[in-house]
């Protein structure tokens, strides 16, 4: 089984590598311009390291707690792991210093949190502010229409960094209401590099995960987050 499930990720991992440098190119952009993360919620160190070693170099975690659980087991020497899930404040000394990046900054609160512990660990962090682009009750993120307020909050906090912003759209079953909303992700961003804001780069656009991240790249993403495309149905105890 072990045999068939590695054939499986390696397989999946070179589909995905084509699918992305196709949709960079159709953008008029280079493969080598689009981050490939792997979503590995529920999927175990073993299978993740050996996705690492046959290229993947982006890992992302979705919970503290099973972050925490495989740390030591993750080929960190050979890729860099992020945060890309919901996160508490009462979690953050827990990743700080752990991850290169958290993606999922949603608010005041949290960004102090994480420049206080930071601090701490006499380490910069680096963050995405996540933003809820589809206004939806059930996902965490800032509205749009109060992103800027908080960038001009969150520039002049220590040891921390903005390097973009990151969405997890509504689910549609129409793909254009969901290029819609990446598209509105890229103006969001085209508007705050004009803004020039002190401490604060839109370097990064994270959007796209396994079921859309094609439409994500061609409406301007450049990382992408791909869990079950990848390694299979999420595997739930």
């Amino acid at each position: 089984m072990t045999e068939k499930l590695f054939a499986d990720i390696e397989y999946n991992l070179k589909f995905i590598e084509e699918q992305i440098a196709k949709a960079a190119q159709s953008s008029g952009r280079l493969r080598e311009d689009i981050t490939f993360l792997a979503a590995t919620k529920t999927v175990d160190a073993q299978r993740i390291n050996f996705a690492i070693s046959k290229g993947l170099r982006y890992i992302g975690e979705n919970r503290v707690q099973e972050l925490m659980a495989k740390y030591d087991e993750y080929d960190l020497k050979n890729a860099q792991l992020q945060f890309i899930g919901s996160l508490q404040t009462n979690k953050v000394r827990q990743i700080v210093g752990k991850v290169s990046l958290i993606q999922s900054v949603n608010s005041l609160k949290l960004a102090q949190e994480v420049s206080k512990q930071s601090q701490k660990s006499g380490v910069i962090t680096d963050v995405l502010i996540e933003v809820n682009i589809g206004n939806e009750q059930s996902k965490s993120g800032i509205d749009k229409t109060g992103l800027e307020e908080l960038l001009l909050q969150v520039n002049t906090l220590p040891a921390l960094k903005v390097k973009g912003l990151m969405c997890i759209p509504p689910i549609y079953d129409d793909k254009t209401k969901i290029i819609k909303k990446f598209d509105e992700m890229k103006q969001l961003n085209l508007d705050i590099c004009a803004k020039k804001i002190d401490n604060i780069d839109m370097n990064i656009l994270s959007m796209g995960m396994s079921s859309d991240y094609y439409e994500a790249i061609l409406s301007g993403a450049n990382m992408v987050r791909i869990g079950s495309a990848l390694f299979g149905p999420r595997l739930y105890a």
